[in-house]
């Protein structure tokens, strides 16, 4: 079933335990599809999408983002990822990652890279895949390996990593949303 784009963003959650089973390819190139339709500043669309389907390399990202958290000197979140199964990427067994460009006004390709990731996530939902966005994903690129990552997710040159989205089914169905705080929300009339 197919949810449209409101029931998605009202249903959408941020799931940390994936099975291992790999959505089809046509949902995942539907979600590229909603990913690289994304609006940008001037139209410059200063990113791309890179889907990642290979177990290998999700892990060899995942075991040095972890060693990158665990040097970090505040280790609540290491400690936070150890509590939740020591699993930087919950097992998920596909990620969508968003490398970006750098914009000529500082800032903005960040910008459009949470505009792509978002559309990532709702596209997700709407075919019933759960997701994470997931910026530890950064700690990945951020040591020796910086290179050598860009190379095999062919990364176009001069541009760093964004941010990545987890992709999968939830090994426990029936997660749920926050609870939207209304008082965020200002009316000027």
């Amino acid at each position: 079933m197919i949810l449209d784009a409101i029931e998605a963003i009202r249903t959408r959650y941020s799931c940390r335990a994936f099975t291992d089973k790999l959505p089809p390819d046509k949902d995942l190139d539907t979600i590229a599809k909603a990913a690289v339709a994304s609006p940008s500043g001037m139209n410059r669309q200063l990113w791309r999408v890179v889907v990642v389907k290979n177990k290998e390399l999700i892990a060899d990202l995942e075991a040095e983002g972890m060693k990158q958290l665990a040097a970090l000197p505040d280790k609540g979140a290491y400690e936070r990822i150890l509590s939740r199964g020591g699993k930087l990427f919950y097992n998920a067994p596909c990620m969508m990652v968003v490398p970006i460009g750098k914009a000529t006004r500082d800032g903005m390709e960040i910008l459009d890279c949470g505009i792509v990731v978002e559309n990532i996530a709702i596209a997700a939902t709407s075919l019933g895949i759960n997701s994470l966005i997931c910026g530890f994903a950064a700690l990945s690129f951020a040591g020796e390996k910086n290179a050598e990552f860009k190379k095999r997710l062919d990364f176009p040159e001069g541009y760093d990593i964004g941010l990545a989205v987890l992709l999968g089914y939830a090994e426990n169905p029936g997660g749920s949303p926050h609870e939207p705080d209304l008082s965020k929300i200002i009316w000027i009339e």
